[in-house]
């Protein structure tokens, strides 16, 4: 029987410049119309003062990379992402714009990205950290976005200028940071995952990543096929395990050892040496039998738990 971990996030608050994000800026009266076209979410109808999670596939419907997107104004929208995966991202969108009025640059170098949790990180925020999830305000010169809370823990996400003050709060570790990535249940798609999931794989439709009602994108059969047709067969779920994990990495179950079974879509590493990871599985590996990582007598990986629920009929 696969072994499941209730791990419950100890209190984690502070503030932390985010490394690993990047930030990419789309300006011009074309910049929502042409995003609209691209992505899985509906650009056109986002509105000032409101983020949302969407993604990029190729014409496979596999994911290239995933954002938090929102709009600053009118003509100028922010789509923040996995570092690793900017550079490449922006070459191969910009690729597309041909005669739509949008220029898309790397804002990374004007604009920092701050993670910030926790009580101490509402108090110093006040009346603004009461904002609902998905929220924009504008606040000291930059925007400040709000994240789903993970186990009790609150998020935002402070875009400023480069050269502004960092938030006066207790620095945040990397590591707690990304463990509450990891157990919001919301895959950010990195340089190691590139190509390998489409989007209801890492339950991006059920974050809100994705729009079925908005028209083409790359990928768009694809990815209302897997919805429509037949039950879906793969996953994200959460996992804890006492060996260090990595995004990319396969996993095997017991019962099956001779082929994958799976992928760690985003890992976090603990002080222990462990780890926690958001793993994309096979649904029929999470009856009997157990997980192991990287092979079929690797570590161990424990069942934890999605802030959501899948479908019924998904597992």
């Amino acid at each position: 029987m696969i072994m499941a971990a209730m791990t419950a996030s100890p209190a984690i608050q502070g503030a932390l410049r985010l490394a690993d994000w990047g930030l990419i800026r789309a300006q011009g009266p074309d910049a929502a119309s042409f995003l609209h076209s691209q992505l899985t979410q509906d650009i056109n109808s986002l509105r000032e003062g409101t983020a949302r999670l969407a993604g990029w596939c190729s014409p496979k419907g596999r994911l290239l990379a995933s954002f938090l997107v929102w709009r600053a104004d009118a003509d100028t929208l922010f789509l923040a992402c996995s570092a690793d995966l900017l550079a490449p991202t922006l070459k191969r969108l910009s690729m597309f714009v041909l005669r739509a009025k949008c220029k898309l640059t790397d804002a990374s170098a004007d604009i920092a990205l701050h993670g910030l949790a926790g009580g101490s990180a509402a108090a110093w925020l006040g009346d603004a950290a009461a904002a609902p999830h998905w929220s924009v305000q504008a606040t000291g010169g930059g925007q400040l976005v709000r994240l789903p809370d993970v186990q009790g823990t609150p998020r935002w996400l402070l875009a400023q200028p480069a050269d502004a003050a960092a938030p006066a709060l207790p620095a945040l570790s990397p590591a707690d940071w990304a463990a509450l990535e990891v157990r919001s249940g919301i895959v950010r798609i990195t340089a190691a995952t590139v190509e390998q999931f489409v989007p209801q794989m890492v339950n991006l439709e059920l974050v809100g990543g994705v729009n079925f009602q908005k028209g083409c994108y790359p990928g768009q059969e694809i990815v209302a096929r897997s919805q429509y047709r037949g039950t879906l067969k793969r996953r994200a779920q959460v996992v804890d395990s006492d060996a260090p994990l990595a995004a990319g990495q396969e996993v095997f179950h017991s019962a099956d050892p001779g082929q994958p079974a799976g992928m760690v879509a985003l890992a976090a590493p603990r002080a222990d040496g462990g780890s926690s990871a958001l793993v994309e599985l096979k649904l029929s590996a999470l009856v009997g039998g157990s997980l192991h990582a990287g092979a079929a007598d690797g570590a161990l990986l424990r069942l934890g738990a999605l802030p959501y629920a899948i479908p019924a009929d998904q597992g």
